[in-house]
């Protein structure tokens, strides 16, 4: 584990609002502009290659997806990708759509260095030791960490339900059948948990609501952004694109002023 990254627990009680499709015309335009709106963004973006990439390549790739999403805009946001006993890691403190394959660190499963960046001046992401619970916990093949607006400011409306710790709740979107293990009418529970001042003391947080959740496959950061991981680096990816795409629906939703008792169940 990087030095400075001690691991602190926190205990957790989590539950939150749900969020389905209201019965209206207002709705269906709502929903009708958020479609165009992401078809138009992810158009751009293109696809993730296969595993037979170098991994090196691939946390370049997305980073470049990302960065023209708006997710890792300035310095932020990360990427690290695993093969086999090694971790790959983009550095921190960069411009993400800048870096090349030679800029990217080579950890082992406990989260020595074993390779450094060519660049002596680069430093380890400050995100190695939450992209290293969950490939630990979760056994992920890839962990990604952006700065999306909608994910920030869905956070907002997150219930607080002890702690720093929060939820939100979605269910009856289509998106949510792109998150693995969940079908249309499932509830998707995402946990967001309060910043802090550092990356890494944001660690003990994120594990414990890894543990408690184990049907999630992201933890949001309250003000912050959002940690997605998956199988592999596809599947990390595509799971951040739907997360987003709910992130995006619940903040329309509200600022057209759908309420809960508006939606059809009476939820």
């Amino acid at each position: 584990m990087p030095s400075g990254c001690a691991l602190r627990f926190r205990a957790i009680s989590i539950q939150g609002d749900f969020f389905i499709w209201p019965n209206s015309l207002t709705s269906l335009y709502l929903v009708a502009m958020a479609i165009g709106f992401q078809t138009d963004r992810v158009s751009e973006i293109n696809p993730i290659q296969t595993r037979d990439t170098s991994p090196r390549d691939l946390i370049c790739e997305i980073c470049r997806n990302f960065y023209t999403l708006g997710w890792v805009s300035g310095t932020g946001g990360g990427v690290s990708i695993r093969r086999n006993d090694t971790i790959y890691m983009a550095p921190s403190g960069v411009e993400k759509e800048k870096i090349k394959p030679e800029d990217i660190f080579e950890l082992d499963l406990a989260g020595n260095v074993t390779r450094h960046a060519k660049n002596e001046k680069l430093k380890l992401t400050e995100c190695a030791p939450l992209f290293l619970s969950a490939f630990e916990m979760r056994n992920a093949g890839a962990v990604l960490h952006s700065h999306s607006p909608n994910v920030v400011l869905s956070t907002l409306y997150a219930k607080r339900v002890e702690g720093r710790i929060s939820v939100l709740e979605f269910t009856e979107l289509e998106m949510i059948k792109g998150l693995e293990g969940h079908g249309y009418h499932d509830v998707f529970t995402l946990p967001v948990v309060d910043n802090t001042a550092k990356e890494c003391d944001l660690t003990d947080s994120l594990r414990e609501a890894i543990a408690k959740y184990p049907k999630t496959c992201a933890v949001a950061v309250r003000n912050h952004g959002i940690y997605v991981w998956g199988k592999d680096e596809v599947k990390a990816k595509t799971q951040a694109e739907c997360i987003d795409y709910l992130c995006e629906i619940l903040v329309r939703m509200r600022q057209s002023g759908i309420t809960r008792d508006q939606h059809p169940m009476g939820v």
